[in-house]
């Protein structure tokens, strides 16, 4: 009967993502409440069916965690991106590397780049009344080239800037552009993301399978509507960095040793310079897998980000920073304005300097007090407390740590993922500030509780794992 009801739910979850998918866009202001709306119905469904998967045992769990996985990555195949533009800037720096020429070396907007334009990136103006030309459509912004300055119409966001992406990003847009014709849309990238989700659930059950986790926790990810729509729907290229480093956390604690040899570390730090050569953000992740061999893994780590640059810095130089500094000045962290937490108590560059330090003080923290045989505890508690205090304006940058919760159980870490969301739907920054402390509180409460139930002193911020094959067991009995 459980399996029925668990069944019966993702159908459901599956059958709310296709249509809001395939009907509702967000770009449309009039049918964001409607959307709103949806993705709530998503998020309850989705808790529903996790509440009841976790009183099912034996084989009937991992076919519901992979089925409900597939199903609802597929159900969010049918519709382009709604929420945000940012897989057109993949596509078209997928596109441009593909013609040989380096994604950093030139803004989408730049007339050198005008015949690798293709129409559903770069629509023709619409010619109105008085011949007065415009652009229209949901996601398209108006721009001009670089230096002609003629109208431009593009779906690319920013296309007077170059790219921000790091070079296994970079890598990643090619090769997925380099087998569809340009004509190809955004579903290349949005089949991308499906695959990289669906590797994910099943990296995570065969990893948990492996070290005697309960696997039933990998649905946080599989039947996650979060992880449907930044994912696939929207294709965040963070779901890359994800995969990488879960690859390397379970690269750092070996199954049939509890000890982690030296070639071993040299895997893991290149698992991390990848995963933050993909986005960024993954890096956070890294500091606990180096709490044995720090050196080695530390090294590795640089080294192969650093190589990943070496192709582009060869043919472009030095502007392989591309945005990356103007990015972070439009977001608001060079002035110490975008921090929610910080910005109402600091006036302006030291609230970015105090993020930093308390951001660097977790990192120390975590590391010194990591399991180094179940670092995904100390992983989650890192991540999720430098979301807190970076405070980003985009949700998606909390994909990385939606598996870590479901490795280490720490459940309450789904309120950042959550703050993100509702953020900017506040208008006002006291309403921000209460979302964030509420955030703080409730992590807060529940990493206290059980430091107290693991016993405080030597022991480290971990809990112990209850091994997978024994709760499936009892639920047999």
């Amino acid at each position: 009967m459980k399996v029925v009801i668990v069944s019966a739910l993702l159908a459901a979850l599956t059958a709310v993502t296709a249509i809001s998918t395939a009907s509702l866009n967000g770009f449309d202001p009039n049918q964001r409440a409607m959307l709103g709306f949806a993705t709530g119905a998503s998020w309850a469904l989705a808790v529903a069916a996790f509440l009841v998967l976790l009183r099912i045992g034996g084989r009937a769990a991992v076919v519901l965690v992979f089925a409900g996985s597939a199903a609802l990555s597929i159900a969010a195949l049918v519709g382009p991106p709604n929420l945000s533009n940012d897989s057109a800037r993949y596509a078209w720096d997928g596109i441009v590397q593909n013609n040989a020429i380096s994604p950093y070396a030139n803004v989408p907007a730049a007339d050198a780049l005008a015949q690798l334009r293709p129409a559903w990136l770069f629509p023709s103006p619409i010619v109105g009344v008085g011949g007065i030309r415009s652009c229209e459509g949901l996601g398209i912004v108006s721009s001009h080239t670089v230096p002609a300055g003629d109208l431009l119409c593009t779906a690319i966001n920013r296309p007077q800037v170059p790219t921000i992406y790091p070079p296994v990003a970079e890598a990643f847009f090619a090769a997925v552009r380099a087998f569809v014709p340009t004509a190809a849309q955004y579903w290349p990238l949005q089949v991308a993301g499906l695959a990289l989700s669906l590797a994910t659930t099943a990296l995570l059950v065969v990893g948990m399978s492996l070290r005697k986790l309960d696997l039933r926790w990998a649905a946080l990810w599989g039947w996650s509507p979060f992880v449907a729509a930044e994912a696939v729907t929207n294709a965040h290229v963070d779901a890359l960095g994800t995969f990488i480093i879960l690859a390397a956390t379970f690269a750092a604690t070996p199954v049939l040793s509890a000890v982690l040899s030296r070639k071993r570390a040299v895997l893991v730090g290149v698992g991390i310079g990848l995963a933050a050569a993909a986005k960024f953000l993954p890096a956070l992740a890294g500091p606990p897998l180096a709490r044995r061999h720090t050196l080695i893994v530390g090294l590795s780590a640089g080294a192969t980000f650093a190589l990943t640059y070496v192709p582009y810095v060869l043919s472009t130089g030095w502007a392989v920073i591309g945005y990356l500094p103007g990015y972070l000045s439009e977001e608001g962290y060079s002035t110490g304005s975008r921090f929610v937490l910080l910005s109402p108590l600091l006036p302006g560059l030291s609230a970015t300097i105090a993020a930093a330090g308390l951001i660097l003080a977790a990192v120390a923290v975590t590391w010194w007090r990591t399991d180094p045989t179940a670092p995904w505890h100390a992983q989650t508690i890192l991540i999720g407390t430098a979301l807190l205090i970076a405070s980003p304006s985009y949700t998606w940058y909390a994909l990385v740590l939606i598996p870590f919760i479901a490795l280490s159980r720490r459940w309450e870490w789904l309120t950042v993922p959550v703050a993100l969301m509702v953020r900017p739907l506040l208008a006002e920054p006291w309403e921000q500030l209460t979302l964030f402390l509420a955030a703080v509180v409730v992590c807060a409460s529940m990493t206290v509780y059980r430091a107290r139930m693991a016993g405080r002193g030597s022991k480290p911020i971990v809990s112990v794992d209850e091994p997978a094959d024994g709760l499936l067991r009892k639920e047999q009995e």
